[in-house]
């Protein structure tokens, strides 16, 4: 049903009727169109991956489905399940235009990497401007992904994290000095920036921390956070939290910041692929976006996290560092010890009791845990020039010791809302025990995370793990080394399954 305007000699595309579907697609945008849709022939989108649906000025795109049954959706009718309803912003039974989706014009750039070439900056430019607006296929982006994995030089980085800042939104702060803490992942527990953000906040410094949630872990700053407060906050909800707290702890994707790492953070997460280029891309792609100038980035090596060695760990920090001096951001790399999980417990729920008591200083907080962010807090607030140098970490133990950090906390939770998810515990346990008596030598992050994920986290909030013995304990026959919680039948009994396998916990005479 093609409308024209004959007037002007332009074509309309043609409209359906939305029809809301009790269905919930997650991130997905997919819609329902009846077998004999009068807008679109079935047989026009056989080999088509989208098409592209208007309402008013905004577009999006989105994957078809063909429905044979004229009571689910009607020839003159669009199925547009929750989630794509409200991107939509269209009301029941108002009129949807829809059009096959142009190609991506990156194709030919992704195609060329995927055959080993180096890219220009005009071709990240494409295809980050393709991945913002879901014009690229899963596949087109796990090929992408695996053959950036392959080769990719330091410059095609740098013009890539630049093509991803620049195909979304970019805060500006009106600020002087706008500070952040990152960790690159690969130790289980290590929750620190929900204890450094407070800290630095209480001192006056003004940090937007916004974080993606888990890739490859069992719970990112984002997850751990959502149990204690909403993080799906809007640019002006985030705006007026920072303006009245000085800080936020922000889930990034709801503000469009560097959209296009977003897609590829979808399709990273079950190829658990995470290489050094996408994450320096990734990071600080994130962090100029959202405003920040000065950045303390914690780079964990050990025998079993992400980064294993110091030489490994050295090139990364030579690539962050190049990228963001190329982009105009002042950058500290610590390189940190991680030999085991950080905190006790692993997941969102777990790692949020194990914040709490560290923030209220209670005698059973984990030390580790309270001791790192003392150390990153320190290094973010040797930033301010009205400290004298050197005492930023005594600053930080202040601020943390006297209750300014947990009032700052408190503050920051009130103004973003309360959380939308049930805080509790999965109820279904299982105890892992040592086989012997020994001392424990080991406690493999990799496969405490996996695990953990096996569990349910970070999907299932309260699954995960409770480390009940660390690195030098001596643990007797029977004793238990950690806790299994989960939701799930299913989840729980991998988890189990996995965990009995191998524990991930090492013993030595």
């Amino acid at each position: 049903m093609i409308q024209d305007d004959k007037a002007n000699g332009v074509f309309a595309p043609p409209k359906l009727k939305a029809k809301p579907l009790a269905l919930d697609t997650f991130r997905e945008n997919v819609v329902l169109l009846s077998r004999a849709c009068i807008a679109l022939r079935p047989a026009r989108l056989a080999g088509l991956r989208k098409v592209e649906l208007r309402v008013g000025g905004h577009g999006v795109l989105a994957s078809p489905m063909i429905c044979d049954d004229d009571t689910v959706v009607a020839a003159d009718e669009i199925g547009l399940p929750q989630p794509l309803l409200r991107r939509l912003g269209v009301a029941p039974g108002g009129f949807v235009e829809i059009a096959p989706a142009r190609p991506a014009r990156s194709f030919d750039a992704v195609r060329a990497k995927v055959l080993g070439e180096t890219l220009s900056a005009a071709d990240y430019g494409a295809i980050a401007r393709d991945l913002a607006d879901h014009r690229l296929s899963d596949i087109e982006v796990a090929a992408f992904l695996v053959a950036c994995a392959g080769f990719m030089t330091a410059d095609e980085t740098l013009d890539f994290t630049r093509a991803m800042v620049e195909a979304g939104s970019r805060l500006d702060w009106d600020r002087g000095l706008v500070v952040d803490k990152h960790c690159i992942g690969g130790v289980p527990g290590n929750r620190t920036s929900l204890i450094v953000t407070p800290i630095v906040a209480a001192h006056g410094l003004l940090m937007p921390k916004t974080s993606s949630r888990a890739i490859t872990s069992p719970a990112g700053t984002a997850d751990t956070m959502e149990v204690l407060a909403r993080v799906d906050l809007s640019e002006l909800e985030m705006r007026a939290v920072v303006e009245r707290c000085g800080a936020c702890i922000a889930w990034g994707g709801r503000v469009n910041l560097s959209p296009a790492d977003d897609v590829l953070i979808w399709v990273e997460r079950p190829l658990a692929i995470d290489t050094p280029e996408q994450m320096v891309a990734s990071i600080l792609s994130k962090k100029l976006a959202a405003g920040s100038n000065h950045l303390v980035l914690d780079v964990p090596v050990g025998p079993t996290a992400k980064i294993r060695d110091r030489r490994s760990a050295l090139k990364l920090k030579k690539l962050f560092e190049y990228v963001g001096g190329r982009l105009g951001l002042s950058l500290e790399v610590l390189i940190t010890e991680a030999l085991q999980p950080i905190g006790r417990g692993i997941g969102p729920v777990l790692e949020a009791r194990d914040v709490r008591a560290v923030l209220a200083c209670a005698p059973d907080a984990p030390a580790d845990l309270k001791e790192k962010s003392i150390l990153l807090a320190g290094r973010v607030l040797e930033a301010d020039p009205a400290l004298a140098g050197g005492q930023g970490q005594a600053r930080a133990r202040e601020l943390l010791e006297s209750g300014a950090a947990r009032r700052k906390m408190d503050e920051i939770i009130a103004a973003q809302g309360p959380s939308p998810i049930h805080e509790g515990l999965g109820e279904l346990r299982h105890e892992i025990h040592a086989p012997r008596d020994g001392v424990v030598a080991a406690v493999d992050c990799l496969r405490i995370a996996t695990i953990a994920r096996l569990a349910g986290a970070p999907t299932d909030p309260g699954a995960g793990l409770d480390l009940l013995a660390r690195i030098g304990d001596r643990v007797r026959a029977g004793q238990p080394l950690y806790r299994l919680h989960a939701s799930e039948p299913s989840d729980f009994s991998f988890a189990v399954e996995a965990a009995e396998h191998d524990s991930g916990v090492g013993l030595a005479a």
